[in-house]
């Protein structure tokens, strides 16, 4: 199979997986805000928001670096060897950094319920550590089909074990429970599939390790402090006491419910990119700067595609999507969204030039881009949380967003030679505006039906970027390898 044809199969299979576990992930979103309510998925939420950090610092960059080690090996002995110390040295990394999260929450002001459900969500994690480096397996023989169907069928899992869980009235204990028991089970998945390509046994060689901590540091350090900047929002809104009719962790489940579709939205990108980035790597390992350039151009002109009208159409859309999703309790949520979703738009773009900045290894020139970034939006949230609340929060957000982004694109560009083509962005700008005055035109008509907006939004917007020639049919059959 050629490659085109193999990434447009990966494509194709992670993109009905994500639509299918993006629908299942909406669904278990509607369950449990309509079983927890605000205050309830506000705990909920600073649970997975607490737990978050020791994940992060568990991760120490493995995660990108799996693909990247194993992208160019292509004996079994040696693959084996380094997936086995990769799984090794994550298996060590995150019993070590997890089992901090219980115990540093009871220093924290939380109510005992949030306590016990950091202890009940560290298992959680823990399978999802081990997850990741059949991912980068997965990544390099364009098979994420695999990982695709392991996610779904968790899905599925959770799903049906949320709604066991609510009929049994077990409350957040229960649901943290399950969530964890899901994440075992997508991890048993996993792993029976990755047998077909690799036996990924434990290795502890702490030589090899030194060697993998030297390529993947850099990366822990920029994503830990990339979680510093997105997390600590949710975190300082439990935390720091300012004026609220609805509590510190009612409002935690207003923004939480918000920033919960702009976590699924945006894990389109990130699987994009997974696909890519091997690919990436491969032509930049190559020489191959033209093609090189030639793949990240064509992702980006993908991205804006998807971006703009998703930013345009939510304006209309926002409140009644929140209403659909987690139900009337978070309909203040849908302004919180209109805000973050420039955020997610921002991200569309800005994950494809970070992992081309992996492409091509220089990981250690965004390091301080990270930490400004950080440090700035920390201040930030000290500043505007207070004053604005969750809407100071989202717009500190897309500042973060919006610097990482200029900064990654500016190493691409110095290191790289890459300056993207603006055609694609210009049609798409002018079909999403097209798209946002038919919806403003038919408001009246089809504004209490989210459904109609939501294909009036998708058709007219495809119409005029055809017409406007802004999909080309020629790329469309060398993605079919016709």
């Amino acid at each position: 199979m050629k490659l085109s044809t193999r990434v447009a199969y990966n494509t194709i299979i992670q993109i009905v997986g994500k639509i299918l576990s993006t629908i299942l992930g909406l669904i278990i979103v509607a369950v449990m805000t309509r079983y927890l309510g605000q205050t309830g998925f506000g705990e909920y939420t600073t649970v997975i928001t607490f737990l978050s950090f020791f994940a992060i610092l568990a991760d120490l960059g493995l995660t990108l670096v799996t693909a990247q080690s194993i992208s160019a090996v292509t004996q079994k002995s040696q693959e084996n060897f380094i997936l086995g110390n990769l799984f090794g040295l994550r298996l060590v990394s995150a019993f070590i950094f997890l089992s901090l999260g219980p115990l540093l929450v009871t220093f924290f002001p939380y109510e005992h319920n949030i306590k016990i459900g950091v202890l009940l969500a560290s298992f959680s994690f823990f399978f999802i550590a081990l997850n990741q480096v059949f991912i980068g397996l997965f990544q390099k023989y364009l098979r994420l089909d695999k990982a695709a169907i392991a996610e779904v069928a968790s899905r599925i899992f959770l799903l049906l074990a949320v709604i066991i869980s609510i009929e049994l009235n077990f409350g957040l204990v229960g649901i943290l429970i399950v969530t964890s028991l899901a994440s075992a089970f997508s991890f048993l998945i996993n792993y029976f599939f990755s047998r077909k390509f690799a036996r990924i046994k434990i290795i502890f060689d702490f030589k090899y390790w030194r060697i993998i901590l030297s390529k993947s540091w850099p990366l822990a350090i920029t994503i830990l402090f990339n979680l510093i900047y997105l997390k600590t929002d949710t975190l300082l809104l439990s935390l720091i006491k300012r004026p609220s009719s609805l509590g510190l962790i009612a409002e935690v489940g207003i923004y939480g419910a918000a920033y919960k579709v702009i976590d699924v939205l945006v894990t389109l990108p990130f699987m994009f990119a997974g696909i890519i980035l091997p690919i990436l790597t491969l032509r930049w390992s190559q020489n191959d700067k033209e093609g090189f350039k030639n793949i990240l151009q064509k992702t980006f002109d993908i991205m804006i595609i998807l971006a703009l009208p998703m930013v345009a159409g939510t304006q209309f859309i926002a409140e009644k999507m929140m209403n659909a999703i987690a139900g009337p309790d978070f309909s203040s949520s849908g302004p919180v969204l209109q805000i973050l979703i420039l955020a997610a738009a921002i991200i569309f773009l800005g994950c494809m030039f970070a992992h081309a900045i992996i492409a091509i290894g220089e990981q250690k020139k965004i390091i301080s881009a990270y930490i400004f970034t950080a440090l700035t939006a920390v201040i930030g949230y000290f500043i505007f949380i207070p004053a604005y609340s969750y809407f100071g929060a989202a717009w500190v957000t897309i500042y973060s967003e919006l610097t990482i982004a200029f900064a990654s694109a500016y190493i691409i560009f110095k290191y790289a030679g890459f300056r993207p083509k603006y055609t694609i962005f210009l049609k798409s700008l002018i079909a999403s505006l097209i798209m946002s005055l038919i919806l403003y035109i038919t408001k009246n008509y089809i504004s209490q039906n989210l459904i109609m907006m939501l294909t009036t939004a998708g058709v007219t917007y495809f119409l005029a970027l055809y017409f406007l020639k802004g999909i080309a049919k020629e790329d469309v059959l060398v993605l079919l390898n016709k």
